[in-house]
């Protein structure tokens, strides 16, 4: 926790701007003050707890059946889980993770296990939807995993110069957590990774989910700490069978007369990019709440806001 780098420190004080702002507000109005002692750790996990509840009371979570995007497909929400639309889901990776925006995403929901908050997670998973045509799955017998990672971990190294040119930590492909998998009879897809970020002493599981459609693919991510692998694993199953394209948009409802087909296949998918967000995602993940937590002295006057002067 103690080796968060500058930029991470700065994205979260977005995810904190209202403390910020009301820290702010007091200091301007409190110059000739003298400084208090730091706010111990009971009163910061409490005040806390107090953003935190107040922000969670703001969502409105779904369970059962829920329609995906115009009438693209069903999910039906997986035991222990909650779910977020994707207005929600857009607040919590953007104001509250403080990813960038993103227009393109495809973004479709957030899925939350019941007992947690987006405020306090140990993972989530993140629903997209990308239309980039009919992936063909006629190479999935044929792809030599082992040989497919070292392309991989080849190609995550050679962005490096350029996710810390643009103020992100490096990211290196430690390996599998999870080798490829292909369900040919249901279409789904999954794999995962492990990932180390900069000098960070934990690693990043990066968790990968398909469900190939006719035009395209959903996409379930789940980003958490490599603690949190058996946990994912136990509930695959669930999650897998929680998303089903809609009649007109199933992967066998392709029309080679009038659908195109996407330019790569089954390797293509799994090797694709890895993407700036990703590193800022896994990061605020683990550290949002104890920076938030950490911001010193400016911290002071939203204790006060909380509980009051009590001089």
């Amino acid at each position: 926790m103690r080796k968060i780098v500058s930029n991470v420190l700065t994205v979260a004080l977005v995810l904190c701007q209202g403390i910020q702002s009301w820290a702010q507000e007091e200091v301007s109005q409190e110059n000739d003050t003298t400084q208090e002692e730091v706010v111990n750790a009971e009163e910061l996990m409490m005040a806390f707890q107090k953003y935190s509840d107040s922000i969670e009371q703001t969502f409105n979570y779904q369970y059962g059946s829920v329609s995906l995007g115009n009438e693209l497909a069903l999910l039906q929400v997986p035991a222990g889980y909650k779910f977020l639309d994707k207005k929600q889901a857009n607040y919590v990776l953007t104001d509250l993770w403080g990813n960038p925006e993103d227009q393109d995403s495809g973004l479709l929901g957030m899925l939350v296990k019941e007992e947690e908050s987006p405020v306090d997670v140990s993972y989530a998973v993140e629903i997209s939807y990308s239309e980039e045509g009919y992936i063909e799955d006629d190479d999935a017998d044929d792809i030599d995993y082992d040989e497919l990672l070292e392309t991989m971990q080849q190609d995550t190294k050679s962005v490096n110069p350029e996710r810390i040119k643009q103020g992100y930590p490096s990211v290196e492909l430690i390996g599998w957590a999870s080798a490829p998998f292909y369900d040919q009879e249901n279409k789904k897809l999954h794999w995962a990774k492990e990932l180390k970020f900069g000098d960070y002493e934990e690693n990043t599981l990066n968790y990968n989910i398909r469900v190939l459609g006719r035009k395209g693919f959903i996409n379930l991510n789940v980003i958490g700490d490599m603690n949190d692998l058996e946990d994912v694993k136990g509930n695959l199953d669930p999650i897998l069978a929680s998303v089903e394209f809609k009649t007109g948009s199933r992967y066998d409802d392709f029309n080679p007369d009038i659908d195109e087909v996407a330019a790569y296949g089954i390797g293509g998918l799994i090797a694709g990019k890895i993407l700036a967000k990703t590193g800022v995602l896994a990061i605020i993940l683990k550290f949002w709440k104890f920076i938030a937590l950490g911001i010193g002295g400016a911290f002071m006057a939203f204790k006060k806001r909380l509980f009051g002067a009590k001089e």
